[in-house]
């Protein structure tokens, strides 16, 4: 039988560390704000690309339909977002930031920056671009398999 070192698996190791990133940065905002982690990355999206489709918001964040959908649903009903037609395209219905969403928003985004200077502390300006270099190259090796059809 062949050995397989989990823990030096790259895919392994990206999930439970992107996990973990989340959960940290969850704690920085889900019980002052009674939001999820899909829900803010709703309003993440929704506050740097609006107005966006609920399947622009899936392109953007990668997360499955279903998530979005319920992201969303949850989203109108506490009045964070709102849904209006496309004015360029009447068939397509768009979301936006609602004013108490963007406030959210607003009050958010500092937190992600600390959170993000804390996890790259140390690395440097040179660390930090050489890291984001290499996320890009795996990204676009990524999505390079994914119209090749390898999985």
């Amino acid at each position: 039988m062949t050995q397989f070192h989990l823990d030096g698996f790259l895919p392994y190791r990206l999930s439970v560390t992107m996990n973990r990133v989340s959960r940290a940065f969850a704690r920085r905002y889900e019980a002052e704000f009674g939001i999820t982690i899909p829900e803010w990355r709703v309003i993440a999206v929704l506050g740097s690309f609006q107005p966006l489709s609920s399947n622009g918001v899936v392109e953007k964040t990668e997360m499955d339909k279903a998530k979005v959908s319920r992201a969303v649903a949850s989203l109108l009903d506490a009045g964070l977002i709102r849904r209006a037609v496309d004015r360029a395209d009447q068939r397509l219905l768009v979301l936006t930031l609602s004013a108490k969403g963007r406030r959210i928003y607003e009050a958010i985004v500092p937190r992600a920056r600390a959170l993000e200077a804390a996890l790259t502390e140390g690395l440097g300006q040179a660390g930090r671009a050489q890291f984001l270099a290499l996320l890009d190259l795996l990204d676009a090796k990524v999505r390079a398999m994914e119209g090749d059809g390898v999985s």
